[in-house]
C-alpha cells in the first residue's frame, strides 16, 4: 500500500468525507474504487476513446453568454451528483 496526496478543494474534501462516513466506507477507499473502475473501463475495447466521444460533441453546446467558469460549473455539478443527498 501506498500513500498519495492530492490537491483538492477543501469544500469538496467536506462533502466527500460525509459522503464516505455516511456510506460506512474510508474517503481512502472509495478514491481506490473510483481509480479501478478507470482501469477497468479501458480494458473494455467496445467503448470508444474519450476523446473520439468528445471529438463528436464538439460545437453540440452552447455556452450562455454571461457563462464564466466550466470549472466552477463542474465542481457543482459533480457535488450535487454524488455528494448531496
Amino acid at each position: 500500500m501506498s500513500k498519495l496526496t492530492l490537491s483538492i478543494n477543501q469544500s469538496v474534501i467536506e462533502e466527500a468525507k460525509a459522503y464516505a462516513k455516511a456510506s460506512g466506507k474510508s474517503l481512502s477507499s472509495i478514491v481506490e474504487e473510483y481509480l479501478k473502475s478507470l482501469s477497468k473501463d479501458k480494458g473494455d475495447s467496445s467503448q470508444k476513446h474519450p476523446s473520439s466521444i468528445v471529438n463528436e460533441l464538439k460545437g453540440s453546446v452552447r455556452m450562455p453568454k454571461d457563462f464564466s467558469s466550466y470549472k466552477e460549473l463542474l465542481e457543482d455539478a459533480l457535488i450535487e451528483k454524488y455528494l448531496k443527498k
